[in-house]
């Protein structure tokens, strides 16, 4: 049963630099965290992320939900989730700020993540091994399905799943190889040429095959210059991604995209604002073969069914901590699945809980394991922060979801 919930407003200042992109260019990484803790003082920890400013609108909304929650059996609230994830999106009052996004979502996230981790830790198992030992039944119990009739049905999702049980134990294999990451720290936006080639070199020589850089600039010479340095350094054979944070409109995404594709980028990332579908179809044709990776500030399943309908996206970067917590990470993955899209997450969390769930996407799901975006500059406030060896995630063997912060 829960008998208590505890909410709390986390910032953390970054070094100089770090986690600058072209829209957001002085970033305190933040979480909006909810602490769920049963009659036997097991507590768990769910997470919503911020960049700074707000983190504790985020907070109160998160307690809007939590206290619904308290004397509910863990087991029995699980068990029909979705039912538990619907009602409360879309309560009545509550959902006009939203509905299904923003600060009303997010608090749903760090709440719905909070749920997950409490039913691993009351399980004593880690929640990818949670989620993995689900029936296809089970699973989609946790799901709300709703506004996704038109093209996944609750029949559908269960037999996505099933379909994939009977390889299901040959994908196990990653448990033991590690999920592959890629470095998103190489060319954070405010560091100059020199730090990125730098960068580069160090992620090289820690083993990475991939790594990103933030574009944006007002002059464009300055990405083209940057890029053309990641690629110098890292060779042709690793990958190279671009991200753009929702900087350009469609005509600068189109003219600085044509530029850039003489240095083979992997992937361009948020190009332009992430709700105007149609300039990202618009832009994914006029591009071509060059692909579009989406889904960092993308914030419900219905608005990932869209981009999936529309064909614009070869990568989606669906966050847990962004939508409305693993439930909805699911659904997401699900749909993807479907439209035949790979899901490489966005990591606000860090890949605490991502790598949880991309062993999840891979093992249960058939997802194709291509890597897990690190993001190195939160690993001191984490109990149980990622290990990576060798440019690859060790798979966490810790009860729940590896979300639990020091303490303030």
């Amino acid at each position: 049963m829960i008998a208590k919930v505890n909410i709390s407003d986390r910032r953390f200042a970054l070094a100089k630099g770090a986690g600058s992109d072209a829209v957001h260019r002085d970033p305190v990484y933040s979480y909006a965290v909810t602490q769920l803790t049963d009659e036997h003082h097991t507590t768990s920890s769910g997470l919503a992320f911020t960049v700074g400013a707000g983190n504790e609108l985020v907070c109160g909304a998160a307690k809007f939900y939590a206290d619904t929650l308290v004397g509910r059996n863990v087991d029995e609230l699980m068990a029909d989730f979705g039912s538990w994830f619907k009602n409360a999106a879309n309560e009545q009052q509550f959902r006009w700020l939203g509905p299904h996004k923003g600060i009303v979502h997010l608090g749903l996230a760090s709440v719905t993540n909070a749920c997950f981790d409490l039913w691993a830790k009351q399980k004593q198992v880690p929640l990818w091994k949670l989620l993995i030992d689900l029936s296809p039944e089970e699973i989609v119990n946790t799901l709300d399905l709703s506004y996704l009739e038109d093209v996944l049905t609750r029949e559908e999702a269960i037999d996505i799943l099933q379909q994939q049980q009977a390889t299901k134990n040959e994908r196990t294999k990653i448990l033991t190889e590690g999920y592959p990451g890629y470095d998103t720290s190489v060319g954070w936006f405010n560091y100059n040429n020199e730090q990125v080639r730098e960068n580069c070199k160090k992620a090289i020589d820690a083993g990475f095959n991939a790594m990103k850089l933030k574009v944006g600039a007002t002059d464009a010479a300055r990405d083209i210059e940057r890029a053309n340095i990641v690629r110098e350094v890292a060779g042709g054979d690793r990958k190279v991604m671009l991200d753009a944070n929702q900087q350009w409109t469609l005509p600068q995404a189109i003219a600085i995209c044509q530029q850039l594709q003489q240095m083979n980028p992997y992937w361009i990332e948020e190009p332009t604002h992430p709700d105007d579908i149609l300039a990202h179809q618009t832009l994914a044709k006029q591009i071509a073969p060059l692909k579009l990776a989406l889904g960092e500030h993308v914030p419900n399943r219905i608005l990932f069914k869209n981009y999936l309908q529309t064909g614009c996206a070869s990568f989606m970067q669906v966050d847990a901590v962004r939508v409305g917590g693993v439930s909805e990470f699911i659904t997401v993955s699900l749909l993807c699945k479907k439209f035949g899209v790979p899901v490489v997450p966005h990591v606000g969390d860090m890949g605490q809980l991502h790598q949880h769930l991309v062993l999840f996407n891979h093992i249960a799901m058939g997802h194709e394991a291509l890597f897990l975006e690190h993001i190195p500059h939160l690993k001191p406030y984490f109990k149980q922060p990622v290990k990576i060896e060798n440019g690859v995630y060790v798979t966490p063997l810790e009860a729940g979801s590896s979300c639990d912060l020091v303490p303030a």
